[in-house]
């Protein structure tokens, strides 16, 4: 029901595209050149003091690149440099929870603890790090510590983006069968941000699994009345309320729209075999 993206996640399944990669790295390219030169009457480069990277800034461009790589699927070359990350500087809480994520995802589970146990020493209120734990435990079905570290990070003084947060909080009550309970999270955040068509997404998903056909139909709506954001799962999400409800035109309709739009997708895959009861 949702991808493992760290620090958004999201379905339908946000792609990195191609201008938010030559955003980072263009950014780390700036970061690392960041020194002052003086160029001389004869044309050669005077080096000052400005020119010397500091730990920090040494430290900052490799945790940049990390988050580059990792994003990109790279899981060794970004453990690589957040390995460089921390040996420039050893005490960024974001580097270890970045290594947490990258740990996790290469299936080192005692390795992304360690990680994280480490963050949260030098940070122990970060909500970054505590929602970046909250969603590796929940990948590995630790649900209840889970959820106490989602509650940690709502509380977080520091919390900023309680939309995010909340999101991820739901989707992993829904993982655990908490339904109740990941409806009332994912209302909570698209009161705060009724524009989200993820929240909207995985919010419609929930009530389908409750039973609440009309008010799913109402949520998913919002997502494929909006062209820039039709996707294979809303299209599969609202063709499966559809068959809910008993509509079998609008449900022949995207179909059509599904093997149109999206014909190598597994939603269409799943809606030829009529795997509705998902």
């Amino acid at each position: 029901m949702i991808s493992a993206c760290p620090r958004l996640p999201a379905t339908p399944a946000a792609a990195w595209t191609c201008w938010v990669v030559l955003l980072l790295a263009a950014l780390s390219l700036l970061l690392a050149g960041c020194g002052t030169t003086v160029v001389g009457a004869d044309g050669r480069e005077i080096r000052t003091d400005s020119d010397q990277t500091s730990p920090e800034r040494r430290a900052r461009v490799r945790l940049e690149l990390a988050s580059l790589y990792f994003g990109r699927g790279q899981a060794s070359t970004a453990l690589d440099e957040v390995k460089q990350a921390i040996a420039a500087k050893d005490d960024m809480p974001e580097a270890f929870s970045l290594r947490g994520l990258i740990y996790a995802s290469m299936g080192e589970p005692a390795l992304a603890d360690e990680s994280f146990r480490r963050a949260l020493q030098l940070s122990p209120r970060d909500p970054d790090v505590l929602q970046n734990h909250a969603w590796v435990l929940c990948q590995q079905r630790r649900f209840d510590e889970a959820n106490a570290q989602f509650v940690a990070s709502l509380a977080a003084p520091q919390q900023r983006d309680a939309v995010r947060t909340l999101l991820s909080q739901g989707v992993c009550q829904a993982r655990a069968g908490r339904y109740a309970d990941a409806e009332r999270t994912l209302s909570r955040s698209y009161e705060i941000d009724p524009t989200n068509p993820v929240t909207a997404f995985n919010l419609a998903d929930v009530l389908l699994r409750r039973g609440e056909i009309e008010r799913a139909r109402f949520y998913v709506g919002r997502i494929n009345n909006q062209a820039e954001l039709v996707s294979a799962q809303s299209l599969w999400l609202s063709a499966r309320i559809e068959q809910r409800r008993g509509d079998t035109e609008a449900v022949r309709t995207l179909g059509r729209t599904l093997r149109d739009r999206f014909p190598q997708s597994p939603e269409t895959l799943r809606f030829e075999r009529g795997n509705f009861d998902e």
